[in-house]
């Protein structure tokens, strides 16, 4: 009896999870590999004219990495746990975003609203 129970479990392994095999592990290296080596000659080979251009280029290339690190080695996808893995990392997402943006916006307007105006015709009055 206890057996068919056991049977039904949800983390009994089916066709709707990930099975992890050594080809996909693989494929994961190689491309961190790639998206790891590519940034690092683009900025020591000095090839993109700018810094900025070379800094977005670099931060577009983790992105990427996190996308193929969160699939190949974590096994992320919308099947696992019936979606509430991905479902948890969009909720994730979604707070970091409001944290860094409002952090930046508090940031911002102390820094403009707190300063000190300094005058200058006062400065130049100053023997």
């Amino acid at each position: 009896m206890s057996e068919h129970l056991h049977a039904s479990d949800d983390h009994s392994h089916d066709a709707s999870g990930y099975h992890a095999s050594v080809k996909g592990y693989l494929t994961g290296f190689l491309l961190s590999v790639v998206l790891t080596a590519i940034p690092f000659w683009l900025v020591m080979a000095k090839v993109l004219p700018s810094s900025g251009i070379t800094a977005l280029v670099v931060l577009g290339f983790a992105a990427v990495q996190i996308v193929v690190h969160m699939v190949y080695f974590l096994h992320m996808n919308t099947r696992v746990e019936g979606g509430w893995s991905m479902l948890a990392l969009l909720f994730t997402g979604v707070l970091v975003l409001i944290m860094l943006s409002g952090s930046i916006w508090v940031m911002y307007h102390l820094n403009t609203n707190m300063m000190p105006v300094h005058d200058m015709t006062e400065m130049r009055n100053m023997p």
